[in-house]
């Protein structure tokens, strides 16, 4: 066989290009080249076709995937805080078969805010790793209400007050994780299992399996049952509504991995008890990272006008774009860290830059809302943000319609 030379421009994840050098045999159709693509463990391979067009050797790339342990990725930027079992961590291992995650989105409101950012982050370097994410809507748990974090029970929403938020989730889950992944991501909504299920065969099935002991011990619930508010029936009940999502899961989709916010220790712990005693199988790992905090131990998430909301018809670019350029230097480098997918190497230059006399302020904020902007609104809703932003500096000549600031 003859090796012919050949190079090709590769699109990395975080949309930059590079150069690689490769070789192929004559007469080949494609060739799986490996590069770079940074962070710690990971590798990206590019599926690279090839075909002739006017007597040349054409070559045309798809999207780069990259594999390697996300576990240790998301340590190093801050993102693990703890997980279930040590396993884990072989598990992922790149020599290994890829796995299913899976995080749950409640349908609270229509649209996710900043504090369901770090689920999709995650689940999208699970994806970016190899991985295949699997994001579940709660169609039905959003009719009992989560009371971890909460001082008090949700409001109840009727029907279609539910239907509308399930449907502008999935649609923003739908636009963000394609935009960013290989379409290997699934969309489920748990009322599609919940429906059939009575209350008898629930007790029957998963109740008897349940010990109150253990679930009065959850930090949700107890800091419920030391307040005034108290905590109902249903409310105690969630844990285990979400513990038999991760069983079910588990058994029809091949899921083995919940990830969820440190606050969903407890919820995502009685899935994997429920998964050993009902199944009696082991292989089933929760994962939590880390709440969104300020230095000063304040959460991260809310503006003086409400929550941040991911949908570009509750919250526009341009604001989404500015809450972020606002953030205090204190902050900005954790944030790249744990909501961006640069390269680490490239946030520790920020840093060092940060603290040179030439630095330009609010160059790290710029950086970290450009990605984040990109991330969710895309480099359409980027461009947006950024000539308003431009356009409302003073002596700025360039016209605005009232939508694109709002």
């Amino acid at each position: 066989m003859v090796s012919l030379a050949a190079r090709a421009l590769i699109c990395c994840n975080r949309g930059l290009s590079s150069s690689i050098s490769f070789n192929l045999r004559r007469n080949a159709t494609s060739v799986r080249v490996p590069f770079c693509d940074g962070g710690v463990g990971c590798i990206s391979f590019a599926s690279i076709r090839l075909h002739s067009a006017a007597g040349e050797n054409q070559v045309t790339t798809t999207r780069a995937r990259s594999v390697g342990n996300v576990v240790e990725v998301l340590e190093e930027r801050g993102l693990i805080e703890s997980i279930t079992n040590d396993n884990l961590r072989s598990a992922c291992a790149a020599d290994h078969p890829p796995l299913r995650v899976y995080c749950g989105f409640d349908p609270t409101a229509e649209s996710l805010h900043l504090g369901n950012l770090l689920g999709i982050i995650v689940l999208s370097w699970f994806q970016k790793c190899g991985h295949k994410p699997v994001a579940l809507i709660g169609g039905a748990t959003g009719r009992i209400g989560d009371p971890s974090g909460k001082s008090a029970e949700r409001p109840e929403l009727d029907v279609d007050t539910l239907e509308k938020n399930v449907n502008g989730i999935t649609d923003t889950l739908k636009t963000i994780l394609s935009r960013h992944g290989d379409d290997s991501f699934v969309i489920l909504n748990n009322y599609d299992w919940w429906k059939d299920i009575t209350l008898l065969d629930f007790l029957k099935h998963v109740g008897r399996y349940a010990r109150v002991g253990a679930m009065m011990s959850k930090e949700s619930v107890r800091k419920r049952l030391d307040s005034e508010q108290g905590m109902s029936f249903t409310e105690f009940t969630y844990q285990l509504l979400q513990g038999y999502d991760f069983l079910i899961l588990f058994q029809n989709q091949g899921v083995s991995i919940q990830i969820g916010g440190s606050d969903q220790w407890g919820n995502i712990t009685a899935g994997t008890e429920l998964i050993r005693k009902i199944l009696q199988a082991e292989g089933a790992y929760g994962l939590t990272f880390p709440l969104l905090l300020k230095s000063d131990g304040t959460k991260f998430g809310k503006s003086e006008d409400g929550a941040i909301w991911l949908s570009p018809t509750l919250l526009s670019p341009y604001k989404f774009y500015q809450y972020f350029f606002t953030v205090p230097d204190s902050d900005v480098v954790r944030f790249l860290k744990r909501l961006t997918f640069l390269d680490m190497k490239e946030i520790d230059e920020i840093e060092q830059q940060m603290k040179a006399p030439t630095y330009l302020p609010n160059s790290a904020q710029r950086r970290l809302a450009e990605e984040l902007t990109r991330f969710v609104h895309g480099q359409e809703g980027l461009d947006e943000a950024v000539k308003a932003t431009e356009a409302l500096k003073p002596g700025s000549d360039t016209k605005l319609d009232w939508e694109t600031i709002e």
